[in-house]
């Protein structure tokens, strides 16, 4: 059974969860020993978090929630603390007004290796350098909607746990397989030994409308999508089998990478022998 405790401390140790503005300060909270936390928001999300075993640390809920949204939360919980107060106090303690009213202090687990998911995959996203939390999680979910089978991300790439990045992506990042590649490896290299044709989504010279014929049959399929403004790497383009682009109306050159992965994964799906 829970604990539910009233907060009449700011300064408590057990909220320093939620009071870190550092998201990797988070991601380190328990080194050098153990993996970190993340922070789920909103009673649908942390759910989601719950159904896919991520363990429950606590509970930071506005005290209308206590016996509302959040009671089969609580209950399924076990002995955690639920620390509660109302909606001014939780706002001095995080910064912000929780407008879905619930947090969740969850363990992070260890992710899949690269290898592995390059295994047991014949569709996969590769994020190279995307920072913006907002888009790494509206490509997980878009990832997770067209069957996407994982999503790997390059070093300089923000975490899928981060708070703003799970919000997002409704919860879909905790069903997603995803790893990071290793830093200095050519990770085009490796995709293409294990058999992976590579998609550069990219405006470039001598690229490919996303509908072209010559892409309906080339097996296991990456489709790499490049950081915000700048795009792919020019080396990262001259090394993939084929470079991408969505036609776009005049005047137009480009959409956002969040939105661009969606158009991708659902076109390519429909082209690759319904691999996807």
């Amino acid at each position: 059974m829970s604990r539910i405790i009233e907060i009449n401390n700011l300064e408590l140790e057990d909220l320093k969860p939620y009071t870190i503005t550092s998201e990797i300060q988070l991601k380190r909270y328990f080194e050098p020993d153990k993996l970190g936390i993340f922070i789920a928001e909103s009673p649908k999300v942390i759910r989601l978090a719950l159904n896919d075993g991520y363990e429950p640390l606590s509970i930071l809920a506005e005290r209308k929630y206590i016996d509302g949204q959040a009671k089969d939360i609580i209950e399924r919980c076990g002995n955690i603390p639920v620390y509660t107060a109302d909606s001014s106090v939780l706002t001095q303690i995080t910064g912000f007004k929780l407008t879905q009213g619930i947090l969740c202090a969850m363990k992070r687990r260890e992710n899949p290796s690269v290898e592995e998911i390059l295994k047991c995959s014949s569709k996969i996203a590769v994020l190279e350098d995307v920072m913006n939390q907002t888009n790494v999680g509206a490509i997980m979910r878009s990832a997770a909607a067209m069957g996407i089978d994982a999503v790997l991300l390059t070093p300089a790439c923000s975490d899928p746990l981060y708070r703003r990045s799970v919000r997002v992506s409704m919860g879909t990042v905790f069903r997603m397989p995803w790893a990071y590649f290793d830093d200095n490896i050519n990770y085009i290299e490796l995709l293409k030994k294990y058999g992976f044709s590579t998609v550069a989504m990219a405006l470039h010279d001598n690229t490919l409308d996303i509908d072209s014929p010559a892409l309906k049959s080339i097996g296991k399929t990456a489709v790499i999508l490049g950081t915000e403004g700048e795009g792919l790497k020019q080396s990262t383009i001259e090394s993939c089998d084929y470079t991408v682009k969505i036609p776009m109306a005049e005047g137009v050159d480009s959409l956002n990478v969040a939105a661009a992965s969606a158009v991708a994964f659902w076109e390519l799906g429909k082209n690759v022998e319904k691999l996807f």
